[in-house]
């Protein structure tokens, strides 16, 4: 759950009431560049010292909120709604306490939440159905999840099986990586290992000639094995935004096609339809290889990021195209998954859920 939060790669900027001042620059710049826990650092030292106010309260609800630390996001949000705050620190606060088992505290910030934005879409359905925990606790077991025979210490996800019994998948296991100051775990590569035939896995490697110094991964993979789609970071194509006043270089996650090439990948070229002014994320092809599903925060969306789709025609794509209310909310939809049946799984932290991120389906 933690890694779906950072992968996600929103900013997730709000305005309360309180502000920015010169005892919190120096964290809110950690911030700004998505390195959560020294962020969270930064401001606990404003705490110790008594500099800290409802703003520096909320940023450190924030910042655990973005690395799904949920007892430590309690905490401080628990503070910061002591002060005016805006809306979406009282959803958030909201998603922790549900992640925390407290359903009743969780339920009151959902009323503050509601009155403060009544045509908020999440809003109505709490409204609507604010009992909706006790209807999903009492769903039928779908699936038994087990722990794999390749899971680190470190952050495992994005798992996709090719026909010739491939399972690729990012990972942050390799410990001789820089690490990233979102969540202190070295920076992610891509890697693959093999399917036996009784279904365990076993040898995952690095796949050395996709990764790069940067972030790299999740991935999809074609029907047919030969192409990978896959994410990485702006900052490989030279592309970023500046942020003068606060003297950052802002990146964002960028996406990429790969080709077979003999028993490798042919190195990796940006897609047409990246833009440095925000990010294209967590590719999912479909099987006929017509249609592209990534998740965005690009502009015409509903939300933080949604889900959108693109359709493709070889080294050629189409005109972005949101996926509409039936998935995306005004938080944040990512991890898109298309099936051989078109059923489409994705992760949503704006539904009606057990807190944070859960996995849907449409």
């Amino acid at each position: 759950m933690k890694n779906i939060y950072i992968l996600a790669g929103a900013l997730f900027l709000s305005t309360g009431l309180m502000a920015q001042n010169k005892d919190t620059k120096e964290a809110d710049k950690l911030y700004d560049r998505l390195e959560y826990v020294d962020a969270a650092k930064a401001y606990s030292k404003l705490v110790e010292k008594g500099k800290a106010d409802g703003y520096v309260y909320k940023q450190l609800g924030d910042s655990y909120f973005n690395v799904f630390n949920t007892k430590e996001a309690v905490t401080w949000y628990a503070k910061a709604v002591e002060t005016q705050q805006d809306a979406e620190t009282h959803f958030r606060y909201a998603q922790m306490l549900k992640a925390e088992g407290n359903t009743k505290a969780a339920d009151a910030q959902m009323e503050q939440f509601a009155k403060m934005q009544p045509n908020d879409a999440r809003a109505k359905a709490f409204k609507n159905n604010p009992n909706y925990l006790a209807q999903l606790k009492n769903q039928s077991k779908q699936y038994d999840a087990v722990k794999s025979d390749i899971s680190s210490d470190k952050a495992d996800f994005g798992a996709v099986l090719t026909n010739s019994n491939e399972l690729y998948f990012a990972s942050a296991r390799n410990t001789a990586r820089k690490e990233s100051g979102m969540d202190d775990q070295p920076y992610l590569d891509i890697y693959k290992a093999t399917r036996n035939a009784d279904g365990t896995l076993s040898q995952a490697t690095e796949v050395v000639e996709l990764n790069t110094r940067w972030h790299d991964g999740p991935a999809s993979i074609s029907s047919d094995g030969n192409t990978i789609y896959y994410g990485s970071v702006s900052f490989n194509e030279g592309e970023f935004l500046k942020d003068k006043g606060k003297k950052l270089k802002l990146g964002q996650i960028y996406l990429y096609k790969a080709t077979k090439d003999g028993d490798k990948w042919a190195k990796g070229q940006a897609l047409s339809i990246n833009n440095k002014e925000y990010s294209i994320q967590n590719p999912s092809i479909s099987k006929d290889g017509k249609t592209l599903y990534f998740s965005s925060d690009m502009p015409g969306g509903l939300g933080g990021h949604d889900i959108w789709k693109v359709s493709v025609d070889g080294d050629t794509y189409g005109t972005p195209e949101n996926l509409g209310a039936n998935v995306n909310t005004e938080a944040n939809e990512s991890f898109p998954s298309i099936q051989d049946d078109d059923v489409l799984f994705f992760s949503s932290n704006g539904r009606q859920g057990f807190g944070g991120y859960d996995v849907f389906k449409q």
